[in-house]
């Protein structure tokens, strides 16, 4: 068992922060670690790593299931073969596994899928989250027929990222085809044994029984247990179980990497990957649109760039450059790994309930630890006067609308035979058909019978939104309230619902409408300021004048939308303006009625 580090200052850094997120109580046990220059100099755990007698706080030794953190292990082997000259990144996948040939192409006059585009997310496959979980050990026959069948695509392959754990499940199969054995096998083979990870792999009964976490999902609220699947077709793209010590061994792999210096094949750490290799898998090969992230308006902004790498994202973070990293969800686990290359700062957060946020504390920990790390004056300056993302383009799949129709009958009134139809198998799985069922019941019971918005019947416009032709997200409106609800598309041939989810928005109160009429009143007039009938608590009236004085040079005169989040004593609209859209946050005393939060932001920040 690995001994944690007596460093202070990290444990000063890093505890206070780890028992705020375990206060949030997000999941049964959770472990966590931080890694500088490949060395593990700080460890813990909290809660349970299983709910028996045999539970115990978990540790850098525990081990869990990282899923799609996996995928780095994938690329890595695939470059290590392609190093050795047994493939190019830019072979065809038909080459190698000719089942593909069946798949079909997204168009006409599309080039064939590369092992590259497969790599770097951009083969043109829509995103298969959730239903790609539930297929981890779907049996090789079954893959090969699965493909065969042929597959649905989103993009022509090579010109768009979206995040595909099909991809990685061919780049398994590819990496088998090359080698003549086993994925799993090669993997363990040529990088987890010479890098020492002796408590990584992809089986779990091969795996110390007493150190290995249970994986749960919160029902209500009792945690309940998740079975472990097995090995199958898809253990490329989220197989693996490791512990935070073994990932900080592989963490410092990468950032050992950095910078270039020496002579690369003769490696003085003795990884099995060379270091030119390990620097090209953390470089941008995919970038996606540049993203605002806001507190007020009337901070600076600062810009996030994300790009995939070979089985890795890189960020390109606003103050201290460049983040490397990768999460992993699944149903039972919850995993992240990042790092800073030019510090040889990492954290790593493994946690053992369903989709655990564990990206949230690994980044808010390593912020927290360069900021204490890096001098002021080597910080990056935040980012200003960057334009929004462009809109998306590409129609939507007849299925999706399709699927559209299918799934406001279902919420409206439930159908046993057409949720057989049109949902996949993943579907009951992460929430069962019975439970969906009467969760839906007691929204229609609620609310009443529930009618598109873009309908004019409908009354306040809500235009449907999409990130692909797979996805689909819009409201639906009662009586007294909202619902949003979200759908995607399998990849299969004809795709089918994996993601269905429905949330319901009650109409705010009537104290909170008034408040945000007033607020929004005040923009586009000559002289914006702070309503003098809005009795405020804990805030400063002049900053709030502030705030609606740069809301109302962004936007100008605007009205008041309809609510997207309601909750008691607060509430958000949408504002739309002559020049902008805004989101306006407000909270009230539940005793006095005065604002105690304010925040007006542009729409669509990841505020």
């Amino acid at each position: 068992m690995s001994t944690p580090s007596s460093d202070s200052r990290v444990e000063t850094v890093v505890e206070p922060l780890v028992d705020a997120f375990d206060a949030e109580q997000l999941t049964p046990g959770l472990a966590y670690g931080v890694v500088q220059d490949g060395v593990l100099v700080h460890s813990g755990g909290r809660g349970r790593h299983r709910d028996d007698a045999a539970g115990a706080t978990p540790h850098a030794d525990t081990v869990f299931r990282i899923a799609s953190m996996t995928k780095s292990f994938t690329a890595a082997t695939v470059l290590a073969l392609r190093d050795d000259g047994l493939l190019s990144l830019d072979d065809p996948i038909a080459a190698w596994l000719p089942q593909t040939e069946g798949m079909g192409l997204p168009t006409g006059d599309s080039a064939p899928v590369t092992v590259r585009q497969l790599l770097t997310m951009t083969a043109g496959l829509p995103t298969d989250d959730p239903w790609g979980d539930r297929q981890q050990d779907l049996p090789m026959a079954d893959f090969a027929a699965l493909v065969q069948r042929g597959l649905r695509f989103a993009w022509p392959n090579g010109t768009q990222f979206e995040y595909a754990n099909l991809g990685y499940a061919l780049l398994g199969r590819l990496v088998t085809a090359v080698t003549g054995t086993e994925y799993d096998e090669v993997v363990a083979g040529r990088l987890l044994r010479p890098v020492g990870m002796s408590s990584t792999g992809y089986h779990a009964d091969r795996l110390p029984a007493d150190r290995l976490a249970h994986g749960y999902r919160k029902v209500e609220s009792r945690w309940l247990p998740v079975p472990l699947d097995g090995y199958g077709a898809f253990a490329a793209m989220g197989g693996l179980y490791s512990s935070v010590a073994d990932l900080s061994r592989w963490v410092g792999g990468f950032t050992a990497a950095v910078p270039a210096r020496g002579s690369d094949l003769a490696d003085p750490d003795g990884h099995p990957l060379r270091r030119a290799s390990r620097r090209e898998m953390q470089q941008p090969h995919r970038t996606m649109p540049p993203e605002l992230v806001w507190t007020q308006l009337t901070e600076a902004p600062a810009m996030r760039v994300l790009s995939y790498g070979f089985g890795l994202f890189v960020e390109s973070e606003p103050r201290y450059g460049t983040v490397v990293g990768h999460s992993g969800g699944y149903p039972g686990f919850g995993s992240h790994m990042r790092w800073h290359p030019d510090t040889g700062l990492g954290v790593v957060v493994l946690a053992n309930s369903t989709y655990a946020p564990s990206s949230r504390l690994a980044s808010t920990l390593l912020r927290a630890l360069l900021a204490d790390e890096v001098p002021v004056d080597r910080q990056r300056a935040a980012v200003t006067g960057i334009s929004p993302t462009p809109p998306r383009t590409g129609g939507l799949w007849p299925e999706t609308v399709a699927a559209q129709a299918d799934v406001e009958r279902l919420i409206n009134a439930w159908d046993d035979d057409l949720a057989a139809r049109v949902l996949a198998v993943n579907v009951d799985l992460d929430h069962e058909l019975v439970r969906r069922k009467a969760d839906l019941a007691r929204i229609v019971g609620h609310y009443g019978p529930l009618r598109r918005e873009s309908d004019p019947a409908a009354g306040a416009d809500g235009a449907p939104d999409s990130d692909s032709p797979a996805h689909l997200r819009w409201w639906l409106r009662g009586q007294g309230g909202r619902v949003r609800v979200e759908i995607r598309m399998t990849p299969e041939l004809p795709p089918r619902v994996q993601t269905l989810t429905v949330n319901r928005v009650d109409d705010p109160a009537p104290a909170l409408v008034s408040a945000a009429e007033a607020v929004v009143a005040q923009l586009g007039t000559a002289d914006p300021r702070w309503p003098g009938e809005l009795a405020v608590a804990g805030l400063d009236a002049a900053e709030l004048t502030r705030l609606l004085r740069v809301a109302d040079a962004w936007a100008g005169a605007a009205q008041l939308g309809p609510a997207d989040q309601s909750g008691g004593s607060r509430a958000r609209w949408l504002v739309t303006g002559e020049r902008a859209t805004l989101a306006l946050g407000l909270q009230l005393d539940g005793d006095t009625g005065a604002v105690t939060r304010c925040q007006i932001v542009p729409h669509d920040s990841t505020a």
